[in-house]
């Protein structure tokens, strides 16, 4: 699977699960900007069979290293970030996981579970890190039982195996050439932020500065009924140059565990 096919196939399944996610992009590229990529991040659990060394083998197999790993300790979550070697516009890779040791016994056995209703199969597939929820249809009240622990665990249980966002680079961007020239213009076209830790999360000094839209509300058929929950969102990132004139490549943990924030459940 070359990374043309497998980047096209998480977009295409992406936008067409979120529609505010299509209506940013449009907007944008009908302002006359080109949309670059600077990173895509994937969710999924500890679990050996779909940790994140599996879930990194589609894209070490295309060329992908491996850069850096960071924690959340709050969100109990271990992340790595991956880089292509050669392709420079390719987008950078980050794939975080939840980490089961830590929470109660009660969404440990749950979630493994889940994971024991898998085909075992797709465990071996590289198609596996779009192939969506493949435990089957869920439940709301069991969805709303896992966000007491983890707004993470609630959302992978819906959502499963996706893109949990793009991301857009503002260093790219000609007209929105900063964040807050991002943010203003996504405002005053009705769409909601992302607040916590603040609209902007990181600053210069920090060569990283980040923001992102609330997921858009989308309706999942729930095993009681159909009801609206957060889905996926749309990221934006610059970067600046560190001391030596490079283009800081990497991320803050503390700005990324807001950034996580953005799937968290609300209600219009």
């Amino acid at each position: 699977m070359n990374l043309d096919f497998l980047f096209d196939k998480l977009w295409e399944i992406y936008t067409l699960q979120n529609p505010d996610v299509q209506k940013v992009y449009n907007l944008f590229k009908s302002d006359g900007e080109d949309v670059l990529n600077d990173h895509i991040a994937f969710r999924t659990i500890n679990d050996k069979r779909i940790n994140i060394d599996v879930f990194a083998q589609p894209f070490l197999n295309n060329g992908y290293e491996y850069v850096n790993n960071y924690e959340f300790t709050e969100k109990h979550l271990l992340a790595k970030h991956y880089e292509h070697k050669t392709l420079n516009n390719a987008p950078r890779i980050f794939i975080s996981e939840l980490i089961l040791e830590e929470f109660s016994i009660d969404l440990k056995s749950f979630m493994l579970d889940l994971i024991n209703k898998i085909p075992e199969k797709a465990f071996l597939s590289e198609e596996l890190i779009f192939s969506g929820n493949l435990w089957g249809k869920p439940s709301f009240e069991q969805y709303n039982k896992l966000r007491q622990e983890s707004e993470y665990a609630a959302w992978f249980y819906v959502f499963g195996f996706c893109a949990n966002h793009f991301t857009v680079s503002v260093n790219n961007l000609k007209k929105h050439n900063t964040i807050q020239k991002v943010n203003e213009f996504l405002k005053n076209h009705g769409f909601e932020l992302n607040t916590s830790g603040g609209e902007i999360k990181g600053t210069p000094e920090e060569l990283l500065e980040q923001s992102s839209i609330k997921s858009g509300l989308i309706e999942i058929d729930f095993i009681e009924g159909k009801y609206k929950i957060p889905g996926c969102y749309y990221e934006f990132a610059k970067r600046y140059p560190d001391s030596t004139g490079k283009l800081y490549s990497g991320f803050i943990a503390k700005s990324a565990d807001k950034i996580f924030e953005s799937t968290d459940f609300y209600q219009k």
